[in-house]
């Protein structure tokens, strides 16, 4: 899949096996990104500075729980970019983790901001 040729393309493997193994230690790397910190965002940009509304809208919603929480700027990153999607099965950015397991993007954050949600499920992390 396309996957497979970001993945081709990223180490300049022409071969067939190596994807494979790429793919592995791609998947390996993105298991220790996720858990980095309890509560880790995945977003365009930082939260000083935003490179995307999404982005800017999920920092000011975990700011507002007062919950510590881990970036990681996936425009820095094709790499991880890409292999997220996959990994999360979940297409676009901002991601949000909490304890290493997907909450989900800027709506269901937002929602779950305004429902007093959030800080609740971030909270126990």
């Amino acid at each position: 899949g396309q996957l497979a040729e970001a993945l081709k393309q990223a180490h300049g493997d022409g071969g067939g096996g190596g994807a494979a193994a790429a793919g592995g230690d791609l998947n390996s790397r993105l298991a220790a990104l996720v858990s980095r910190s309890p509560v880790m965002l995945f977003m365009k940009g930082s939260p000083d500075a935003p490179r995307c509304g999404f982005s800017r809208k999920v920092v000011d919603a975990l700011q507002g729980t007062g919950v510590p929480f881990g970036t990681f700027d996936i425009l820095g990153d094709e790499e991880v970019r890409q292999g997220l999607k996959e990994y999360s099965n979940w297409p676009t950015y901002p991601q949000l983790y909490s304890r290493g397991e997907l909450l989900g993007g800027c709506d269901i954050v937002l929602e779950m901001a305004e429902s007093g949600q959030l800080a609740e499920a971030l909270g126990q992390a």
